[in-house]
């Protein structure tokens, strides 16, 4: 039967909301099959606004590799702002997707990404409106499976009560096997109902079921163990690695849209994972190993991507892109072959040892010099070498001396503050590496307008990282520890002008904290969160850490845990963590050897980039049977030539 649209409802609703194209969809390379001529549906959502979320490139790539097969229909659907809910639940419109307005209950799947956990309470509200039971347990054999992805899949515990399932890792080959177990169940009747659906995407290894695995606490409040419920489901769950990227060239046809968005440009992933071992990094230590793309199939992607979508700007985007084996011959060629016309190509934030002028000067040929970006992570040496970040004052130095010399005027930089044995001095020395910046910039410039923008983030210890048992800096000490750079910095009548400061304060990281390594209890601080009018937590106008504060201590009045418990507390070694049970690659006795090396009394032990020495054993190459992937290829973007 087909799906009605909501469309004829919604429309009369969109003049009394806020920025009301965000839900029109219509967008340049969209999608819309007819509901009859496929067997499979998703709803791909990504847990904030339209404007935050359309960009993201994860989403796009799923709906794209989705859609291409003519028996499975993909649309998306994103958070409403508030003023849209209370529309919708006044007028008992459900949520929605853009595509073709269908309501999200009658798809067979509801596939949410998560890039962070501050998106948990959007997602309550989606499934609210809906109209689909909060918690798993309390769904019917007609709603969707809801299914949790993303870097904050690594560890799903604290949703565990609200997901059907969970997937570790790259998504382009699993979206496919699940569509397939779909059909083929739909196929033969749907035998077994809900139930034997879930148990057969729990049986594959691949995909984590979480009603499949019953959690125990010992009396001090600690996990005693994880384990299966039911015969044929395994005790851990594994990642999935995609590791030709060259064969899945996605997105093809990048969708444009029709609303002012975060970003607006042609993104292209140049490769995907990252072995410079930063220890604060989850997304460096669950994207291993390196998988590069080809010059070839960087080009081709660029010139299609332009030409399907009428951008001017082609972001060349990975972790650490400047590592990449032939990034200086991927910006050559492309320069030759934009020159003159009005695309730019640009870098995410550089690493300070990977960056020249050269690489610089290509980015910037068709005349937008934009700021420098730079992450030096740590304000001292002795603090980077714990974070495993090996950048000397001395290297950014002599990088932002090589840049303010070639026409640079601005210059930002990237720290944390409350990593682990950090102390006020370390803090302090933010201050002066910012002002000797600014003098090297002065001296070799001859000029006086030479800025460094400074921009803090607070330290959240991550799951399937070293620093995964590390006790995380309360609110107070962080905010005084800012407040005390921030007025050295300004009280300095030579700097204090040309130094920009952007920071939040410790606030929002507690709670990050609190849902990153949380087990399932925390789904109840979550639930009582959202309850209370919690909605786009990650937007610091919405953000309400009393309201956070508040509900945890009733939702865990009957527990001997609380907030502090689960973020300022240090893990031990032979403690439960709540996502031992699903394996990233990474070997647990590994992380917590780096852990040591990077809390030795005697000073941290720095770890190289495995790519280039000796394995290090951290259990991801041969989990997967694979090796690193090395360039140079030597090969050259075809065909080459010039627009």
């Amino acid at each position: 039967m087909p799906v009605t649209s909501l469309f004829p409802r919604l429309e009369p609703l969109l003049p009394g909301v806020s920025k009301p194209i965000q839900y029109v969809g219509g967008e340049l390379n969209a999608t819309v099959k007819d509901w009859d001529d496929v067997s499979v549906r998703w709803a791909l959502m990504y847990p904030d606004a339209y404007e935050v979320g359309l960009p993201n490139q994860g989403v796009q790539i799923l709906y794209e590799v989705l859609n291409e097969r003519d028996w499975i229909l993909a649309e998306r659907t994103y958070a409403v702002m508030a003023d849209m809910e209370a529309v919708m639940r006044e007028n008992g419109v459900e949520q929605f997707t853009v595509d073709a307005h269908r309501p999200v209950r009658a798809f067979d799947v509801l596939g949410i990404s998560f890039a962070t956990e501050l998106g948990y309470t959007n997602m309550l509200t989606a499934l609210d409106l809906a109209g689909i039971a909060l918690h798993s347990k309390d769904r019917t054999e007609d709603d969707p499976v809801v299914l949790a992805g993303g870097h904050s899949a690594f560890n799903p515990e604290p949703i565990a009560d609200f997901v059907d399932a969970a997937v570790l890792g790259d998504g382009e080959e699993i979206v496919l096997a699940i569509s397939d177990i779909i059909r083929e169940f739909k196929a033969e009747g749907s035998p077994g109902g809900r139930e034997e659906l879930l148990f057969r995407f729990a049986a594959t290894g691949g995909i984590y079921v979480p009603r499949f695995h019953d959690v125990s606490y010992l009396p001090d409040g600690r996990i005693e163990k994880v384990v299966p419920n039911r015969a044929g489901v395994p005790w851990r769950v594994t990642k999935h690695t995609l590791m030709d990227l060259d064969s899945w060239p996605y997105p093809k046809a990048p969708l444009v849209p029709l609303a002012e968005t975060v970003h607006e440009r042609y993104s292209v992933e140049i490769f995907r994972g990252c072995t410079r071992g930063c220890r604060f990094c989850q997304a460096g230590m669950i994207t291993r190993p390196v998988r590069e793309r080809s010059i070839e199939t960087i080009g081709s992607m660029v010139q299609n991507g332009l030409e399907k979508s009428g951008y001017q700007e082609v972001g060349l985007l990975s972790l650490s892109s400047a590592d990449h084996t032939e990034i200086g011959e991927v910006a050559k060629q492309l320069g030759d072959r934009y020159e003159g016309t009005n695309t730019s190509l640009s870098l995410p934030s550089t690493r300070v040892d990977a960056f020249n002028i050269a690489l610089a000067n290509e980015f910037s040929r068709n005349g937008r010099r934009s700021g420098l970006t730079f992450a030096p992570e740590g304000g001292s040496e002795r603090l980077r070498k714990v974070i495993n970040k090996m950048v000397t004052e001395e290297d950014l130095v002599r990088t932002v001396t090589a840049a303010y010399s070639h026409g640079w005027r601005q210059v930002k930089l990237y720290f944390m503050c409350g990593l682990p044995t950090e102390t006020d001095e370390d803090v302090m020395q933010i201050g002066e590496l910012a002002k000797r910046v600014i003098e090297v910039g002065r001296e070799v410039s001859g000029r006086r307008d030479i800025r460094c923008t400074v921009s803090i983030g607070g330290f959240v210890p991550k799951p399937h990282t070293p620093f995964q048992w590390a006790s995380q800096l309360d609110h107070e000490t962080t905010d005084e520890r800012l407040r005390k750079l921030r007025a050295s910095v300004q009280s300095d009548k030579r700097f204090g002008r040309a130094i920009g400061f952007r920071y939040h304060d410790g606030k929002p990281g507690i709670v990050e904290g609190l849902l990153s390594r949380g087990d399932r209890r925390v789904g109840r601080i979550i639930e009582a969160v959202w309850r209370d009018g919690g909605r786009f937590d990650g937007w610091s106008e919405n953000f309400s850490y009393e309201r956070w504060r508040a509900m945890t201590v009733e939702a865990l009045a009957d527990e001997v845990v609380d907030l502090d418990w689960y973020t300022t507390r240090e893990r031990e070694h032979d403690e439960v963590l709540p996502w031992d049970h699903l394996d990233s690659g990474l070997d647990k006795d590994w992380l917590w050897e780096d852990w040591e090396d990077a809390i030795d009394p005697d000073g941290p032990v720095e770890v190289d980039d495995c790519r280039w020495t000796p394995c290090f054993d951290c259990g991801v190459c041969p989990e997967l049977d694979l090796e690193i992937q090395v360039g140079p290829t030597g090969k050259t973007l075809l065909p080459l030539t010039v627009v």
